[in-house]
């Protein structure tokens, strides 16, 4: 009886464990099952042993392998330079900057021939200013219309590359004053005279207010081409012009001249000097003497109208000069 309880009752606990969901050990046909030693007590079933399955953990990706960036052994102790210390002179060492190596393309031998070729280029001069091409006339002993036919087809530097039409000069070529600026800006290259536009406006108000006309004075100019983005002239440049400006000082022969701006009196007095301090004074211009006083440049006075007072002053002192020659 009591064997077949314990039938019933190992059949029921299977059930219960399969309606759990619970597999129970089943021993494998031929294997005894595991006989349990012999106790005093009261008898007890022992416990069944469940064979669990444990699950199999999920695949993970192996990371990439990182190649380590090579070391860069330390610089050694003499290579560095200490800090200064207080109160010392510390000079710090400067290396030579770097300069690409022209490579020649497939098929071409030699580099082309510039500048940069043979000069390093920080120390580069510009082409039309290193060594001035030579005049293909000596300006010194043209007429007037030489000299215009002379300007109109100069190519001695590379403003002829850039220019529109040169800028000969415009007035009386008997003129008792000759004002004389800079270099002509994009108005005047594109219209052939010098000072057009406002500056142009400006100036021609400024000689009336001493009781001269725009056509009773000879105006020109240190460069009779136009410099690529009105930059300031190349003294190699100015070098180029100087034949021609000086023929055209000699055929007017001037009673006194007008430098108007810092390029046109620091290139005619031959100094560095700022225009603040050369105005108020007059200089001897030139073999003949010819009295020069400088003043602003009148787009100067238009960007400071407040300096307009002391252009005045100078412009007093010009017609003095002038009824003081007639």
């Amino acid at each position: 009886m009591a064997g077949s309880d314990q039938t019933v009752d190992e059949s029921r606990r299977r059930a219960y464990l399969q309606a759990m969901g619970i597999e129970a050990w089943v021993p494998r046909a031929g294997v005894s099952p595991p006989v349990a030693a012999p106790s005093s007590g009261p008898h007890r079933a022992a416990p069944p042993v469940v064979d669990l399955i444990e699950p199999t953990p999920p695949r993970v990706a192996a990371a990439p392998l990182v190649t380590p960036p090579p070391e860069v052994p330390p610089t050694p102790a003499q290579d560095r330079q200490p800090p200064p210390e207080p109160g010392s002179t510390w000079e710090p060492v400067w290396e030579s900057a770097w300069e690409p190596v022209w490579e020649p393309p497939p098929g071409l031998a030699t580099p082309p021939a510039t500048a940069s070729s043979t000069v390093p280029a920080k120390h580069a001069v510009p082409a039309d200013v290193a060594d001035p091409a030579p005049l293909l006339e000596d300006p010194g002993a043209l007429t007037w219309d030489a000299l215009a036919t002379a300007v109109a087809g100069c190519r001695a530097c590379a403003l002829c590359e850039t220019r529109t039409q040169t800028v000969f000069g415009v007035g009386d070529r008997q003129a008792r004053l000759l004002v004389i600026g800079e270099a002509p800006g994009a108005d005047e290259d594109r219209e052939g005279q010098p000072f057009v536009g406002r500056a142009g406006r400006l100036l021609t108000q400024m000689l009336a207010a001493i009781g001269l006309a725009r056509d009773q004075v000879y105006i020109a100019n240190i460069l009779k081409c136009r410099p690529p983005n009105n930059r300031n002239p190349h003294p190699g440049e100015v070098q180029h012009c100087h034949g021609y400006l000086a023929r055209q000082v000699e055929l007017i022969q001037p009673r006194a001249i007008l430098a108007v701006g810092a390029v046109a009196a620091q290139n005619l007095l031959g100094t560095d000097t700022p225009v603040g301090r050369l105005r108020g004074h007059w200089f001897d211009y030139g073999p003949a003497a010819i009295a020069l006083r400088v003043t602003y440049h009148p787009a100067y006075l238009l960007r400071s109208p407040d300096q307009k007072a002391k252009a005045w002053e100078d412009l007093i002192e010009v017609a003095r000069r002038l009824r003081a020659a007639s």
